[in-house]
């Protein structure tokens, strides 16, 4: 039973259920479709982007395909009074599917925020592709959907964002060697760390393309959003604490999954997942969960594994491979704006803070909460311990204030979070009250 707070409180509560319907607002500058699809045109165009393809041809191959990412970013740039910082990480890499040194290089455009340039949130896709053999560089492997889609999306993310400052910021990534090992993933975690960014959130899209899956079945209603559980990151004492005070589906990653669907639009509904990736498979994201930094994978709602990692070939009056012929650019392009709309948001917004609720032996709650830069006031939300989803703000506060005691709310039997609020309205994400509940790596 919802049991009302004093008046003030509910009105601090009506507040915050107005920022949140604000959050949702779609962003000022819709995406191109047909950008979109000239993208994905020229990267099919490519011939092959295998990780391990020529690096010194003009017109075929992985280096040819980054140098036009990094083109591409750079037009963006000179059209934004160059706003954006192309960086080229890179390191020379081996390993079970990369058996003799190769260079590996990602193509990455840094929109600097305005107040707190070293909050950060990532959008990113690989370039790289392959045909049925993950070996075999030199036969031709479009990637037009995997992930040329993701590629595509990543690039005109960053020329629709780009008009716009923000007080935090954007880093646009084209990944390199996804299909070898998420080596790509690996490069950027590691280079995020070096810059000692704190990093919010990282929106990875694979797959992003299509609505028709292997049996027929249509979807272009949905996007899939996957998060991890437990944490990738926790140890034993995390482990321990959350077997006493919960958190087992609490993680930053999926409550970035719950806001991703709180900003879903009409046309385009985000269907949470809630595992790590697909049954047996990975993407781009999981080497930033191994280092605590919060985590998420757009993908289809239904996947055609005959035009994914396929020799492009015809077998029984069946073709298979991934050409552009089975992307449906429509639905690419509601991805891109949902997308869009949720890095706009979390640009806006400050960090999550770190929350803690003390409630045993008591019919009271306390819940407690660190303070963040930028943050005009806070939220508090609970949910029911089955519940999915958080729902309106419980009650707000100003942001002076680092705790609140729910009165009469039994704690054993609740949820609770904070969110942070600026002072234009923007809402981040809700950060959990229990272990490895917060937005912060753990080490």
């Amino acid at each position: 039973m919802w049991r009302a707070p004093i008046k003030p409180v509910i009105f601090l509560a009506l507040a915050g259920a107005t920022v949140a319907a604000s959050a949702k607002a779609p962003a000022p500058s819709p995406v191109s479709e047909a950008r979109l699809r000239a993208d994905v045109e020229k990267l099919v165009s490519f011939g092959t982007r295998h990780t391990m393809s020529v690096q010194d041809d003009p017109k075929r191959g992985i280096g040819a395909a980054r140098r036009w990412a990094e083109s591409e970013f750079r037009k963006t740039s000179a059209a934004c009074g160059n706003c954006l910082e192309i960086v080229l990480p890179e390191r020379m890499v081996t390993g079970d599917r990369v058996p003799v040194p190769t260079r590996l290089v990602n193509v990455v455009a840094i929109q600097r925020g305005t107040e707190r340039p070293n909050e950060v949130v990532i959008v990113q896709g690989h370039i790289d592709s392959r045909v049925s053999d993950v070996m075999n560089a030199t036969a031709d492997a479009p990637g037009a959907n995997d992930d040329g889609s993701g590629t595509a999306l990543v690039l005109e993310a960053a020329r629709v964002l780009s008009r716009s400052k923000y007080p935090t910021t954007i880093v646009y990534a084209v990944l390199s060697g996804e299909e070898q090992g998420l080596l790509g993933g690996k490069l950027l975690a590691d280079y995020a760390k070096e810059q000692g960014w704190t990093v919010k959130a990282v929106l990875n899209n694979d797959i992003v393309g299509n609505t028709r899956g292997s049996d027929g079945l249509v979807d272009d209603k949905t996007v899939r959003v996957f998060s991890e559980g437990p944490r990738s990151d926790g140890d034993d004492k995390l482990r321990a604490a959350a077997r006493r005070f919960g958190g087992e589906n609490d993680n930053p990653s999926r409550n970035l999954s719950r806001y991703a669907a709180g900003l879903a639009a009409p046309e385009l509904a985000v269907r949470q997942i809630w595992r790590t990736d697909r049954m047996g498979r990975g993407g781009d994201h999981i080497p930033f969960l191994d280092a605590g930094i919060p985590a998420i994978r757009f993908s289809v709602g239904v996947e055609n594994y005959d035009h994914q990692h396929q020799d492009l070939r015809t077998e029984a009056g069946k073709f298979y491979g991934d050409t552009i012929d089975f992307m449906d650019f429509p639905y690419l392009a509601k991805v891109t704006q949902l997308n869009v709309r949720m890095l706009a948001a979390i640009a806006k917004a400050p960090l999550p803070p770190a929350a803690k609720a003390d409630a045993a032996v008591s019919t009271d709650t306390k819940v407690s909460w660190t303070r963040v830069a930028g943050a005009a006031r806070y939220c508090i939300y609970r949910r029911a311990t089955n519940a999915s989803a958080w729902g309106k703000p419980f009650a707000c506060t100003t942001g002076n204030d680092e705790s609140r005691t729910l009165k009469g709310v039994r704690g054993d039997d609740w949820i609770f979070g904070v969110s942070a609020i600026s002072s234009t309205g923007a809402e981040g994400p809700v950060s959990s009250a229990v272990p490895g509940g917060q937005f912060a790596p753990l080490k």
